[in-house]
């Protein structure tokens, strides 16, 4: 068996469409290459000449499931360039729909996309058959994050809608987030019990010394403000950040590849990320349950990111609870935006790590160039690197165990590929 060709024609749970090309010669790993061929969908061209009001409502439509992510990094940046400070129960209201999107987020990907994997079964509706009473909890758990972005979002969870530059167009009565407060409390032992779950699957032994980068804000855990902070000694705000990130076309993918400068270093953003550099921002409850599902203050094991996951969960179930429980209605949905010539940056964590979002507008308000920088698109050096030292290790196993234990180890960033290209057919060649 010199010569072995593994072909997977699609990656089932995750978004989109990709390749993963390997080139194995005498036990060697000659080529590693992982491909995003779903086409551009060049949001940042069509931005150009949109009003700059237009722009949240136009990037939510990026991605239907964290749609937040990049409506709220957009709404920053042009009030970034506008000087628009918005008061604290508006900052609040934004970190109550975030939380919701996390919620929602994160349920999914554990649940039905990542844990089947630890389990032993092909997809979701498998382990719906073997228990049932499980995937009723995840999908109650996902309801309730469904529900805070419908009380806030303007009555939608998909691309909702309230939320403007400036503020929202509709403040929620109080009436309208107090039911929220049950279900989070009920959401809260629900993610004890996820932590519970996955802190005991069995993980393979790998281990990486990552590049970590996150947002960190003064006094939270940081979810849709901070610096851009690194675990290797960066730590700048957010006009910065193309001074040390950027972005290069490769031949094999549709996507941009991120990389820090200099010397076109990968990174990696995401939960590992934002669980180092955030760590002491934990809430007590959620650090407790951390160390009890056998988790220090760094985890670089990518499989493990699933353990982090559900401890993020845990954090903004009880952030969300502690806002909901003092909401105070603000006094006014917005401020009026006073247009001027100016340029912006806005970034905020998307479940699946930063997005970064730049724009100019001129003095009529019309966008003149835009930038964006998706999670998935920052991650796919270090997706590269992962597998590289995963088929590494795994050589033996035969083509079918490797192919399960490639797709796994792509499913550990819960890659959005759709957002990326503005999965998997894998290919083995041993010779």
């Amino acid at each position: 068996m010199s010569n072995r060709v593994i072909k997977v024609d699609a990656l089932a749970r995750v978004e989109g469409e990709g390749s993963l090309y390997v080139r194995v010669k005498d036990n060697e790993i000659k080529e590693v290459r992982f491909g995003i061929f779903e086409p551009p969908r060049f949001f940042e061209a069509f931005l150009r000449g949109r009003h700059f009001m237009e722009v949240p409502d136009i990037t939510a439509r990026i991605c239907g499931i964290c749609p937040i992510a990049y409506q709220m990094g957009s709404i920053q940046a042009m009030e970034n360039a506008l000087g628009i400070v918005v008061p604290e129960p508006v900052r609040a209201l934004r970190r109550l729909i975030y939380c919701g999107e996390w919620i929602e987020s994160h349920a999914l990907h554990v649940y039905m996309l990542h844990a089947p994997d630890f389990l032993g079964l092909p997809d979701a509706i498998q382990l719906a058959k073997s228990n049932r009473d499980l995937v009723q909890k995840a999908l109650r758990l996902k309801k309730i994050g469904n529900d805070i972005l419908e009380a806030i979002g303007g009555g939608r969870a998909i691309h909702p809608v309230n939320m403007r530059v400036g503020g929202f167009y509709r403040i929620p009565k109080k009436s309208e987030i107090k039911p929220l407060i049950e279900e989070l409390e009920w959401a809260i032992e629900a993610s004890h019990d996820t932590i519970r779950l996955v802190g005991g699957f069995n993980f393979p032994d790998i281990e990486q010394h990552y590049n970590f980068v996150a947002l960190r804000h003064e006094s939270e855990y940081a979810i849709h403000e901070g610096r851009v902070v690194s675990n290797r000694g960066l730590d700048i705000d957010l006009p910065q950040f193309l001074d040390h990130f950027d972005e290069e076309h490769v031949k094999h993918s549709n996507a941009l590849h991120g990389f820090q400068k200099p010397g076109k270093q990968p990174y990696h953003t995401g939960p590992l990320a934002r669980y180092a550099i955030n760590y002491d921002r934990l809430h007590p409850e959620a650090k407790s349950s951390a160390k009890e599902a056998g988790l220090g203050p760094v985890v670089r094991n990518p499989f493990q990111s699933i353990v982090v996951r559900a401890v993020e969960i845990l954090q903004v179930c009880l952030d969300g609870l502690a806002i909901a429980k003092n909401y105070v209605e603000p006094d006014r949905a917005f401020i009026e935006p006073v247009i001027k010539a100016s340029t912006g940056h806005g970034c905020t964590e998307a479940p699946r790590g930063i997005c970064y979002h730049r724009y100019e507008i001129d003095d009529q308000g019309l966008v003149k160039t835009a930038r964006i920088m998706p999670p998935t698109a920052q991650n796919q050096k270090i997706i590269e690197s992962d597998l590289f030292k995963v088929v590494s290790a795994n050589l033996a196993l035969s083509d079918e165990d490797l192919k399960w234990r490639c797709e796994q180890a792509i499913r550990n960033y819960d890659p959005c590929i759709s957002c990326a290209t503005h999965f998997l057919k894998l290919t083995v060649e041993r010779e």
